[in-house]
């Protein structure tokens, strides 16, 4: 069934949701919540009875289900306070208010074990499946965690630019079918297929995936994830939002070295390509050859968004790590192009970070952290918009929360591509805090990291050394920073200022001692 309300669809076949043509990504169990309230609109569902038809009967804290009720309403643009579209009824339960339309759900062709073309992939783009997980646990009672896992993924990959995902029922059809997997490939129209197992045993979840070219049946990609079992209802979402951060890279890394090889590159093959220099590191070759890819990407489709953001995202990094030049011009190209897009896009989770980042450089630190925060609520697992919150915190006089919100991007994506900036974040708040050992455990591994970061990173370092009374590596750490950018001076550092509050200030002028005493020069 496929319904309409306000201005969403909601496909119970392809189980998606999406407000215009944007998918909204949703996690099953919350997926489940909605149809279960839509479906039955006409009254009003007790607490109970959602327990008994979403968990099976399973016991489930009322702090569990608030908290997927919650997140029902913010995919739906509702909230506990509005109740627009869910509505609480005290002691009773809650319902579905909103006035729907309802059609038949979207079909799609059937699949066939000898289907001679592909029948479902989008012409033209990357695109995936994830098969059905293998239960490698002993209790066959596991088989709907499992299940869980799978959808998890799928749903939280489906919101990836460029990619198309295969939905989960198609998917399942193969469920424990022994398939040669170029042959799916070939059914399916896919480029690369997704499989896995999940075992449960002695306290801890253990997960093998791999990512399998369909076309050569070449593994591309391998990983495990291990943890102890905590919150069982949550584990199924953060499991797969966690593998899809770190399936992410690979897909764009892989796309890149395809679209290298293409005789004649489309606008999204020069997305890829410019995503794959920015993974390599925030230096000025790096973002230089980025944005060349990204300016090529317009050229040849105007209407490319993704490729707007990403020269967005060029222009706001050259801004925020202080590279000389004109850094002010940057900043507010960035915020122009971003605007751009949010009006033609309102839900595009990453254009709210860029912007978010913005504001937070230019000394409008609260309007950042809100649009940061905006960006969290359209995409759970854009990990480093916890990390901006940190730093935007930091500016307002609040560098003591930095870390933790720094912690809560590498919970979410431990390996991320973008880890090394998160860690220059840390070690930031931790220079404004004058803990300058911290400071320099941060700022050291986020170089080990990714070598390729910004000068500034050398001379906060220096600056941190210098106050420890380690002179000699702090003035070769500043001389590493003068290699990436000889025209960084203490006037550069005192004209970037990113904030106004008064704390703040206080203590940028120690920081400054710390370079001064390192050997960086006045101007």
């Amino acid at each position: 069934m496929r319904y309409f309300f306000d201005d969403f669809s909601f496909d119970t076949a392809r189980r998606e949701l999406r407000r215009g043509t944007d998918v909204i990504a949703v996690a099953p169990r919350v997926f489940d919540l909605l149809n279960y309230l839509i479906g039955n609109r006409e009254r009003v569902v007790s607490k109970d009875e959602l327990i008994r038809a979403i968990w099976e009967g399973r016991i489930v804290s009322d702090a569990a289900l608030d908290t997927r009720l919650n997140a029902a309403r913010n995919a739906i643009g509702d909230s506990g306070d509005e109740q627009r579209l869910i509505k609480t009824f005290r002691r009773k339960g809650v319902r579905f208010i909103g006035a729907v339309h309802e059609t038949p759900a979207s079909t799609g062709a059937t699949v066939t074990t000898n289907s001679p073309t592909p029948a479902f992939a989008a012409p033209g783009k990357p695109s995936l499946v994830v098969l059905p997980f293998a239960n490698l646990s002993p209790d066959p009672e596991q088989e709907y965690f499992v299940d869980g896992v799978t959808e998890s993924l799928t749903t939280d990959l489906s919101r990836m630019v460029g990619i198309f995902v295969i939905g989960r029922n198609t998917a399942f059809t193969y469920k424990g079918k022994h398939v040669d997997l170029k042959q799916i490939g070939r059914e399916l129209g896919v480029r690369y297929i997704l499989e896995g197992s999940v075992q449960r045993g002695q306290g801890r979840i253990r997960i093998n995936v791999q990512l399998i070219d369909a076309g050569s049946g070449n593994h591309l990609w391998a990983e495990r994830f291990d943890k102890p079992i905590a919150d069982f209802l949550d584990m199924q979402d953060e499991i797969g939002a966690r593998l899809a951060n770190q399936l992410g890279t690979e897909l764009v890394t892989a796309e890149a070295r395809r679209a290298a090889q293409a005789p004649h590159p489309d606008s999204m093959d020069l997305y890829f390509q410019g995503m794959a220099s920015v993974h390599r590191g925030s230096d000025p070759a790096n973002l230089s050859q980025a944005r060349k890819f990204f300016e090529r990407a317009i050229c040849l489709d105007t209407s490319n968004a993704e490729a707007v953001v990403g020269m967005a995202f060029v222009d706001a990094i050259r801004g925020t790590s202080m590279q000389t030049g004109d850094r002010t011009a940057r900043l507010l190209a960035a915020e122009t192009s971003l605007a751009k897009v949010l009006a033609h896009l309102p839900n595009h989770a990453m254009a709210h970070c860029l912007l978010g980042v913005v504001q937070i450089f230019t000394k409008r630190a609260a309007q950042g952290i809100a649009e940061c925060g905006r960006a969290l609520a359209l995409d759970r697992n854009l990990a480093t918009a916890y990390a901006w919150i940190g730093l935007g915190k930091c500016y307002l006089g609040r560098a003591e929360e930095t870390e933790a919100c720094v912690m809560q991007a590498f919970q979410l994506s431990p390996r991320d591509n973008r880890a090394f900036t998160w860690m220059i974040n840390a070690g930031v708040a931790q220079s404004y805090l004058a803990v300058d050992e911290a400071a320099v455990y941060w700022f050291k591994r986020a170089i080990e990291t990714n070598p390729n970061v910004a000068a500034f990173v050398h001379v906060y370092l220096a600056a941190a050394l210098a106050h420890l009374g380690r002179i000699e590596e702090a003035r070769a750490s500043i001389q590493m920073g003068l290699a990436i950018d000889p025209n960084f001076t203490l006037a550069h550092f005192h004209a970037s200022s990113p904030t106004d509050n008064p704390t703040c200030l206080a203590q940028r002028v120690r920081i400054a001692e710390g370079m001064r005493n390192a050997g960086l020069p006045e101007r």
